[in-house]
């Protein structure tokens, strides 16, 4: 698809040529899927229901922006022409990927995950990609269940549609395991990206420390995972192993990534002989394989603007950060409103269009 480049000014930064990297397509209710699976699983979902795994789930804070709902009365989100109309053409979005959070790897039966990925997959397509050019997906995977996961990727994997695979942000085990890397080789065939979305849970504690006791603990504490995450694949030799594997975090921040990489540094210069297949510096691998999304943005006062242009410069997020909306979630960022003012036009061209059109190869 062919997306049209315009400027992206200081006076306004929200010109055509958007493109939104965290768009969620949400089911009204889990009966959205009942076209898309199997006779058998239509009876077990309406005999057993989906079991999920407890904790991160706050259903008044699992909710979406008042102006996001649809007249029909249907879950804000689950109508494409209705988010058409009220955020693709009000903002003149040029593409957008489709982050969809469903049960999948969230639940613990994984012949139903599988099962369910699938449907999700074919939901995609069939309400949302066959319907709106513009949009994009990410991949629904069992991810738990490797070679299932593997499974949908293969049969899916050629429609370009789809950009990446999708990964909760707290799996039951760190993602550089090598339980996921059937997962990531099959990524690497077929040209996708992992994306990390933040939030829910597969049964561990949010926190490093525990189960958290208030919602706001959990709106901040999605970092904590990420960093896990990234630490894991570093260190496990994911990307020396996958050299054209990259990921992508979505809403789990970015003001963290310089101290990581700083510590990370000094921690395998005293320590490399533990990780001899490591071979560069930790902080060269996630430069060149981590790209990050704006939603939330991290940025200090608006009377130090100078911090955030030093924060950038610390990781070259310049190449490496890209917008993304959450749309329509409650604390979801309005292009016009998600990036600093004070920021130049080239760096907001890059954040708006330029890296997301890089990294997933739109021309």
């Amino acid at each position: 698809m062919a997306i049209p480049q315009v400027d992206v000014t200081r006076k306004t930064p929200t010109g055509r040529g958007i493109i939104d990297c965290d768009v969620h397509n949400e089911l009204d209710s889990d009966r959205d899927l009942y076209p898309y699976l199997s006779r058998r699983w239509r009876d077990h979902i309406d005999a057993y229901g989906i079991r999920y795994y407890t904790g991160s789930f706050y259903p008044r804070f699992m909710d979406h922006r008042a102006d996001a709902w649809p007249p029909s009365g249907r879950r804000a989100g689950s109508e494409v022409a209705f988010a058409r109309d009220h955020f693709l053409n009000r903002y003149d979005i040029a593409c957008a990927i489709l982050n969809p959070l469903t049960p999948v790897g969230r639940q613990p039966n994984l012949e139903l995950d599988a099962a369910l990925a699938t449907a999700v997959n074919d939901w995609q397509i069939a309400e949302w990609l066959d319907v709106e050019p513009r949009l994009r997906a990410s991949m629904v995977i069992p991810y738990e269940d490797p070679p299932r996961a593997v499974e949908e990727i293969k049969r899916r994997g050629a429609d370009k549609r789809f950009v990446q695979v999708l990964f909760l942000g707290r799996p039951h085990e760190p993602m550089g395991r090598r339980k996921y890397w059937p997962i990531y080789e099959a990524c690497s065939t077929y040209g996708l990206h992992v994306a990390s979305h933040a939030f829910f849970s597969a049964g561990n504690p949010i926190t490093g420390a525990g189960h958290a006791s208030y919602y706001i603990e959990d709106h901040i504490g999605p970092p904590q995972a990420m960093q896990a995450n990234i630490t894991s694949m570093v260190a496990e030799g994911v990307f020396e192993h996958f050299p054209t594997l990259n990921v992508v975090s979505v809403e789990n921040g970015f003001g963290w990534v310089p101290a990581l990489m700083w510590r990370l540094d000094g921690s395998w210069k005293l320590l490399r002989g533990e990780v001899p297949h490591l071979k560069r510096p930790p902080s060269e691998h996630i430069r060149e394989h981590l790209y990050l999304s704006t939603q939330p943005m991290e940025e200090p006062p608006r009377s130090k603007p100078r911090y955030f242009e030093q924060l950038l410069e610390h990781y070259g997020y310049t190449d490496r950060l890209m917008f993304a909306s959450d749309y329509p979630h409650w604390d979801g960022d309005s292009p016009e409103h998600a990036v600093p003012a004070y920021l130049s036009d080239e760096v907001k061209r890059r954040i708006f269009f330029e890296n997301a059109r890089a990294l997933y190869r739109f021309t």
